[in-house]
């Protein structure tokens, strides 16, 4: 073994080329590494690299080892798998790997051969470790004895070369040269045996072969020395020859050796044994021991091994023996198929290609030998394609004829080998060739028009149908792509209504359609191909969108309203058939969707009222007798034909009277059935949620006034005391030749608490005079006779004359209109019983002045009472002069507004309506003097007003 990794780690190799028509050879010893480099193919050979990775250059091995691969990026060939000479080949020489290296484009073929050279790595080997014998003493010398032959599985100069026995005192070794070069080995007695002196001999017997370094085998050989034995066995026949037939069934009779002993006795009996065999024919064969009968124990193969050589030795119980050999010759018969090997297959030929063009290559071989290796392939007829043999078994498929893929698309070739035994034996295989083109044609659609229907109110996204378009062009070119073709309906794109799968042309809705908007649209689709430039065609397809029953009847006459009611008369001397009304409904829907049918759901007496079918009319079935009631409430269905039905509901009242107040009298209270509302609920919630919050917030306005009040009256001024007003004298006027030449009434209430008095403005009245109601008259007297006990109180507390009197007539308070005082009528009020105003105390200074109150300490003087009158009649009459005639005194302006009485406490409030003649009253100078009751100070009057007292 250590010649082994000598031979590894130099990797010296002679390498043998031979290169002449495409073939070339290498030489390499065996068990090389894996990637060791064989030689480089592209240069021996003469070709570039580019052609190799162009030509998708590969190696075919013909089995399913790969031994031997190819770089194509530096085209040489190394070692992908280790291969062991002994395992290949056997004892088979030379040994060599025949290989096929294959281009394409063009396609070529080039033949490798790789020569696997013997290296020493295999030692002598005998079958049997230990070898035994039997010798008589007597045996005399030059005795010979067959010995087992070692086996080397090299060859050559490795193999078996020489042999050596030790000790060599009793035997020798003596080699005899055969016929076929094997030597036979025999141990020959030189010196007589002595069973007294040494019963058992042991020997050594070495086998050597010629390899550098020497390698050998050994085995041990044990002599027993018996009694004395004159006469060995003889083989009649030094050589037996046999024939055998392959694939022969196991048990069958080869020949029969036969040896003869002269001695008797037991000495004379002869038995026989297979003493060495080839490794191929072990345990193929077997012996009769007895008879020396040789027959087949397993199964012979010609291709395996055509010849077995069996080594036979004789032996007698005196240990004396004898050898010959037999040699079986196999015969072959036809039991081998030939085997296509397809070496290279272009799928696709382009339809345009020229004749001779390879299209395949492929290997046959037969492992039978002769005739019955002679082989010949045949491909079908009516094809454009031929065999051609390039050497001896490989042959090319080749282009015969100009193709045309529109008539055939592809061809299916088979190809038939058979060889010339008896019976033949053949293989085929099958090639399929698709033939690509130009593109040369449109695609065509199956129908030249297309029609569908589809529901209306379906789901977008619904599939209506599909279009189909072919082309017989084939791959890209006969790829097909739809598109649909702009265009419009109804003045909208008619890619919002389908959309076109662009694969596989499936139609599909956009939106859901109304057949009561469209009945129906058309719209073109274009097939277009793959190729370049690309072929198209078109086809118009038309959709058809059916009614579906989703209209309800739609009730016409008469009208439902829920404002009024409107009844029927019937006279109760109404005819049988009597027409009393006919209900007019339509549907939107077309065909049975829209066939209606009317009949009655509900009626008081079914047996005075019907209706028709089909036309709605309904009439009297009977005469009206008075039994019946005035009031008929009839409810009326209208349903439709459609599946589902869908219906409409109309109530109809008659009424059975001969004159229209009766009907009145009836239908006054006439209860109308409330329709459902399905907000119903959410309005009555929100209606109860509305009322509890007012409900709420009254109670809380409420609570809060009475706690307010309950708090005023504990801090508020309580006083009885009238307040005298101050009338300017001479201001008595008749008709209306005075300084205010229009005379007014206005009523007058006024207490301590300008809050709580109020005035009232009248129209002209009929006499002009100064009118004082009768209960002013007891409000004076009760004041006059209170006023002595509470002057004291309010002389403390008196306020000072308002200021807002001084100013000029523009800037202080009043009515913004021409105002002629001409009739007062004053009526006085306590300030228990006052409705407006503020206590005099509450308001302050400032309020006192702007809402009329605080008591005046000193009346004004006359000029500037009739100042401030005179200051309000220049407002509205330049009022009056800018508004025009409109404002006449037909069309007086409304003075219904607070004006503010210089010198009292009192707010007049216009009341033009007031018409009545008042009482008079005395002259002002008549009344007695009084003086205004004084304020006292009070806690309340030190208050802040707020904003409801400023109000």
């Amino acid at each position: 073994m250590p010649g082994v990794v000598m031979w590894h780690s130099v990797l010296f190799f002679f390498v043998l080329l031979y290169s002449a028509r495409g073939q070339v050879s290498y030489s390499i010893p065996e068990e090389m590494a894996k990637g060791s480099t064989v030689g480089n193919i592209a240069q021996d050979l003469g070709l570039d690299l580019k052609r190799l990775k162009s030509g998708k250059a590969r190696i075919y091995t013909g089995d399913s080892t790969e031994y031997i691969g190819l770089n194509k990026d530096t085209g040489l060939l190394l070692i992908r798998e280790k291969m062991d000479r002994e395992s290949l080949c056997a004892k088979t020489t030379p040994c060599a790997l025949h290989l096929q290296m294959i281009l394409d484009n063009p396609m070529e073929l080039y033949t490798i051969t790789v020569e696997i050279t013997d290296i020493n790595d295999n030692p002598p080997t005998f079958q049997k470790k230990r070898i035994e014998f039997e010798i008589s003493e007597s045996a005399v010398t030059g005795a010979r004895f067959m010995l087992e032959r070692a086996v080397d599985a090299d060859v050559g100069i490795n193999d078996l070369q020489s042999y050596s026995l030790k000790p060599t005192d009793n035997f020798i070794l003596e080699l005899h040269s055969q016929s076929d070069g094997d030597n036979n080995i025999e141990m020959i007695l030189q010196r007589p045996l002595d069973r007294e002196k040494k019963g058992v001999v042991t020997l050594l017997l070495t086998a050597f072969d010629g390899g550098d370094p020497q390698l050998s085998g050994t085995v041990q050989i044990h002599v027993t020395v018996l009694d004395a034995n004159d006469n060995a066995p003889v083989f009649t026949q030094k050589v037996y020859k046999a024939i055998l037939t392959e694939n022969a069934l196991k048990g069958t009779k080869l020949t029969t050796v036969s040896a003869t002993d002269a001695d008797e006795g037991s000495n004379g009996h002869v038995t026989y044994y297979i003493s060495s065999t080839e490794e191929t024919g072990r345990n193929i064969f077997i012996i009769d021991q007895n008879s020396g009968e040789v027959t087949l124990n397993g199964l012979v193969d010609f291709e395996r091994a055509s010849r077995y050589q069996l080594d036979i030795q004789a032996k007698d119980q005196g240990g004396l023996s004898d050898s010959c050999k037999l040699i079986i010759d196999v015969l072959d018969i036809n039991d081998n198929k030939p085997v296509i090997s397809l070496l290279s297959m272009s799928n696709s030929v382009s339809e345009d290609s020229t004749p001779g063009t390879v299209v395949a290559m492929m290997k046959v071989d037969d492992a039978d030998s002769g005739v019955n290796g002679q082989i010949n392939c045949i491909i079908n007829d009516n094809i454009p394609f031929a065999l051609i043999s390039s050497s001896s078994n490989f042959i090319s498929l080749r282009i015969e004829q100009q193709m045309d893929r529109e008539r055939e698309a592809e061809h299916n070739i088979s190809v038939t080998c058979s060889d010339q035994g008896v019976p033949a034996l053949s293989s085929s295989v099958s090639l399929r060739v698709q033939i690509t083109d130009v593109n040369d044609n449109a695609p065509v659609f199956e129908k030249s028009h297309y029609e569908a229907s589809v529901l209306e109110n379906n789901t977008p996204g619904l599939s209506i149908f599909t279009v189909k378009a072919s082309d017989s062009d084939w791959n890209q070119n006969a790829r097909v792509s739809y598109i649909l073709e702009d265009s419009s309906v109804n003045g909208v794109s008619v890619s919002s209504y389908v959309s076109v799968h662009p694969d596989s042309g499936l139609i599909t809705a956009v939106r859901s359609f109304d057949y009561e908007q469209l009945k129906d649209f058309h719209f073109r689709v274009k097939a277009q191909d793959g190729g370049s430039p690309p072929l198209s065609s078109n086809v118009t397809v038309k959709i058809i969108i059916q009614d579906q029953n989703d209209n309800a009847p739609q009730v016409l006459y008469p009208v439902q309203t829920g404002s009024s009611v409107v009844a029927e008369i019937v006279p109760r001397a109404a005819d049988v058939g009597y027409l009393v009304t006919k209900v007019v409904a339509v549907d939107v829907d077309s065909g049975q969707n829209a066939w209606l049918s009317y009949k009655l759901q509900k009626a008081p007496d079914r047996a005075l009222f019907e209706v028709g079918l089909q036309n709605g009319e309904i009439r009297t079935v009977r005469q009206v007798t008075d039994k019946d009631a005035v009031k008929q409430k009839l409810t009326v269905v209208v349903e439709d034909n459609g599946q589902p039905s869908r219906s409409a509901v109309v109530s109809i009242n008659v009424a059975v009277a001969d004159s229209f107040p009766e009907v009145l009298s009836e239908f006054t209270d006439f209860t109308h059935e409330k329709q459902y509302d399905e907000n119903l609920t959410f309005y009555l919630v929100l209606a109860l949620a509305a009322v509890s919050f007012l409900f709420i917030t009254c109670v809380v306005v409420i609570i809060s006034v009475k706690i307010y009040r309950w708090r005023h009256s504990r801090f508020s001024y309580q006083s009885n005391l009238p307040v005298i007003p101050y009338y300017p004298p001479h201001y008595a006027d008749t008709g209306v030749t005075g300084t205010l030449p229009h005379g007014y009434n206005y009523e007058v209430c006024m207490t301590t608490d300008s809050r709580k008095s109020d005035c009232k403005f009248s129209t002209l009245g009929g006499k002009n005079v100064l009118v004082v109601d009768p209960s002013f008259t007891e409000t004076m007297q009760r004041a006059m006779k209170e006023n002595n006990g509470l002057d004291s109180n309010y002389s403390t507390s008196q306020k000072p004359p308002n200021a807002d009197w001084r100013f000029p007539p523009n800037q202080r308070p009043g009515p913004s209109g021409q105002h002629r005082f001409h009739t007062l009528q004053q009526r006085w009020t306590p300030y228990e019983k006052s409705r407006a105003g503020a206590h005099p105390g509450e308001a302050g200074a400032g309020a006192g002045v702007i809402a009329g109150t605080g008591p005046w300490p000193n009346p004004p003087t006359e000029a500037e009472q009739l100042q401030a009158l005179m200051a309000a009649a220049n407002v509205a009459s330049e009022a009056t002069a800018t508004l025009g005639p409109r404002y006449n005194p037909q069309y007086g302006p409304d003075f219904r507004q607070n004006v503010y009485i210089p010198g009292s406490t009192a707010t007049l409030t216009a009341n033009p309506q007031q018409q009545v003649p008042q009482q008079a009253l005395p002259p002002p100078q008549a009344l007695p003097p009084v003086e205004a009751p004084k304020a006292a100070q009070t806690p309340a009057s030190k208050k802040k007003p707020t904003k409801k007292d400023k109000k």
